[in-house]
């Protein structure tokens, strides 16, 4: 196992990319053909949060996150993007994704988030709740809070759901409007990562914009 390091500004790294050319009707059905993939999330996600639980206290104790749980929550996270990226959060691709908490490179939609060697003992107590607040502000208008089926109302929805309409009569995803979406789904993986206390980096107020952030990480033996 490799540890990234090299990251920089911050300790999450969302990259995607249009798998061109995409349907001008599938994306009607998605939310049908995601469903065995909401499922298995929904029970994952209970997991998620059981592994933060317990993350919390090893953080409070040792100051580490234990490798094994910290892989699991990241492959949690990633399945999620896979998803959000294939239906309503982006509509970037029509690759189906795999069912998979591994880091899958072939496929367009990735994220990644560098294993700190060391958690702080006094942000784990308050940064998951009161340091987050403004950001949870800020992604509660991206994501919206009315979920209906797909639907949950936020900007990232409505402007995914423009994009569609686009699509359907050009067969074509406009860039700056891809790029847009990815920014606002970054945002809000960066602020997960961070109340899920993956990370000490706080998310920045900034919208990074397009489907590569520039950056590679190195490897670490």
């Amino acid at each position: 196992m490799t540890n990234l390091v090299g990251f920089p500004e911050h300790t999450v790294r969302v990259n995607a990319r249009i798998d061109a050319p995409l349907s001008r009707w599938l994306w009607l059905v998605k939310w049908i053909l995601a469903i065995p993939h909401y499922v298995v999330l929904f029970f994952l996600w209970i997991a998620f949060t059981m592994v933060t639980v317990i993350a919390f206290f090893a953080i409070l104790f040792t100051e580490r996150y234990p490798r094994a749980l910290f892989d699991f929550s990241l492959g949690v996270l990633r399945w999620s993007w896979r998803v959000s990226y294939y239906s309503y959060d982006a509509l970037g691709t029509d690759r189906y994704p795999p069912f998979s908490l591994g880091e899958e490179p072939d496929y367009p939609a990735r994220l990644d988030i560098a294993y700190p060697e060391r958690l702080s003992r006094g942000l784990v107590l308050v940064k998951w709740w009161l340091l987050a607040i403004p950001h949870y502000i800020v992604v509660g208008f991206f994501l919206g809070g009315a979920h209906l089926g797909w639907w949950s109302g936020g900007l990232i929805s409505v402007l995914t759901v423009i994009a569609a309409v686009i699509l359907t009569f050009t067969e074509k995803y406009p860039k700056d409007l891809f790029d847009l979406v990815i920014g606002l789904n970054r945002w809000v993986l960066r602020v997960t990562a961070y109340a899920a206390l993956m990370t000490d980096k706080y998310p920045p107020f900034r919208l990074e914009q397009g489907g590569t952030e520039t950056a590679v990480p190195q490897e670490r033996a």
